[in-house]
C-alpha cells in the first residue's frame, strides 16, 4: 500500500478529515430556496486545507444536475474566462443557438444570420445567466487564492450586478486573510464586507487520533501523542503521517521531529514568517521564550502598551499564527511554531 499521506498543496488528500460544519454551513446556505448568502470567503493560514475545502464543496454542488460549477484563474481576465467556459457547456451552448444570441465578438461560435452581435462583456454573461436561469440551473464560480487585483476588481464588481439583477449565480473565493482584507476594504467593493469570511479553525482533535490510531494500528496513548503534535493544523496532520508512515518500525515519534520541523519550516513556516512585520516577529520572538503567556507579561516585556498590543495580538490572530481562546493569555496556534522561531533568533 502507498503512503496514505500527502505533502502536496491544493489536491485532495486520500487521508482528508472533512471540516462537517463549516462545509454545511456554505452548502446549506446555497442551496437554500432564497439563500442568505450567495458569497462566501475561506480563509485561514497556509496549510489549513482553504484550497481542500473548497474543491470538496464544488464536488459536492456538481453531483447535483441543478448546479453548473466552474473554477476561474484569478491571473486572468475573469469575465471572459467565465463567458468561454459557460459558452464552452454542451447544454448551454444548445440554448444559445436556439436563442439566436450572437457572441463571436468575442470569439465565441460564430456570427448568427439576423442577429445582432452582443458587443460588450458584461451583456454576454447577462444573456449567458439568463439562459442559466430559465434551465433552471444555478452557477457557482469558484476561485483559489484570490489578491487584490484589477482583474478581481472588475469580475467583483460585475458580479454585484449580476446579483442585483437577481441571478443565480453564486461565488466561493478562498485567500490569506490579510488578501482578503484588502479586497473588502478597496472602496469600490464595499458589498463585499457583507460576504461572510469563513476562518478554518484547526481539525478535530478527536478525528485526527481516530484516523492516526486506524491507519496505523496503534493504541489511544500514541494516537493521542502524535495528535498533539499537530495541533490540528491539517499541514502538519500530513506531515507526521507521512513521515511516520515512511519510518514506522524503524524510528519513533521522537526521533522523527527533526525532519518533521524540517518539512515544517521549508514548506510553509519560512513563507509565513517574511510575510510577518518586525513587530509581529518580536512579539512571537518574546511568546516563544517566555514561560509566562498572560498578556500582561508579555506586554510588559516587551513594553508596549495595552491598545498597540491589541492591534498586533488580534492581527497575528486573524492571520492564523496565535491561539487566544484562553482568556488573559495567547499561545502558538501552529504546531512547534515556537522552535522554529527560536531558531530565527539566532540567524
Amino acid at each position: 500500500m502507498n503512503n496514505p499521506f500527502t505533502l502536496s498543496f491544493g489536491k485532495r488528500p486520500v487521508q482528508y478529515i472533512s471540516r462537517i460544519s463549516q462545509t454545511n454551513q456554505i452548502i446549506d446556505s446555497f442551496r437554500a430556496e432564497v439563500p442568505s448568502n450567495q458569497i462566501f470567503m475561506i480563509t485561514g493560514v497556509r496549510g489549513s486545507g482553504k484550497t481542500v475545502m473548497m474543491t470538496n464543496i464544488a464536488r459536492e454542488m456538481r453531483q447535483s444536475k441543478e448546479w453548473i460549477v466552474l473554477e476561474l484563474n484569478p491571473t486572468r481576465d475573469l469575465l471572459q474566462s467565465l463567458a468561454a467556459r459557460i459558452y464552452s457547456l454542451p447544454e448551454m451552448h444548445d440554448r444559445f443557438i436556439k436563442a439566436k444570441l450572437d457572441f463571436s465578438a468575442f470569439g465565441l461560435g460564430v456570427s448568427i444570420e439576423n442577429s445582432a452581435p452582443v458587443s460588450d462583456i458584461e451583456n454576454v454573461i447577462e444573456c449567458m445567466l439568463e439562459q442559466i436561469k430559465e434551465s433552471g440551473k444555478r452557477l457557482l464560480i469558484t476561485i483559489d487564492e484570490v489578491v487584490k487585483s484589477e482583474q478581481i476588481k472588475i469580475f467583483a464588481s460585475s458580479f454585484q450586478i449580476f446579483l442585483r439583477q437577481d441571478y443565480p449565480i453564486y461565488l466561493l473565493m478562498t485567500g490569506l486573510y490579510e488578501n482578503l482584507y484588502e479586497l473588502q476594504n478597496d472602496k469600490s467593493l464595499t458589498f463585499l464586507y457583507r460576504a461572510p469570511k469563513v476562518l478554518l479553525e484547526p481539525l478535530n482533535y478527536t478525528a485526527v487520533r481516530n484516523h492516526y490510531r486506524d491507519i496505523f494500528r496503534i493504541d489511544m496513548e500514541t494516537a493521542s501523542i502524535m495528535t498533539s503534535l499537530t495541533k490540528g493544523y491539517p499541514f502538519a496532520f500530513q506531515v507526521l503521517g507521512y513521515l511516520y508512515w515512511e519510518n514506522r518500525g524503524v524510528k519513533s515519534i521522537e526521533e522523527i521531529l527533526p525532519e518533521y520541523d524540517q518539512y515544517l519550516e521549508e514548506y510553509v513556516y519560512s513563507k509565513i514568517w517574511t510575510e510577518l512585520s518586525e513587530v509581529d516577529k518580536k512579539l512571537l520572538a518574546e511568546l516563544a521564550v517566555c514561560e509566562d503567556n498572560r498578556v500582561k507579561t508579555l506586554r510588559d516585556h516587551l513594553d508596549m502598551k495595552s491598545e498597540q498590543f491589541s492591534v498586533y495580538r488580534e492581527r497575528l490572530k486573524r492571520k492564523g499564527v496565535i491561539d487566544t481562546k484562553e482568556y488573559g493569555k495567547i499561545s502558538m496556534a501552529l504546531p512547534r511554531f515556537d522552535e522554529f522561531v527560536k531558531t530565527r533568533l539566532f540567524l
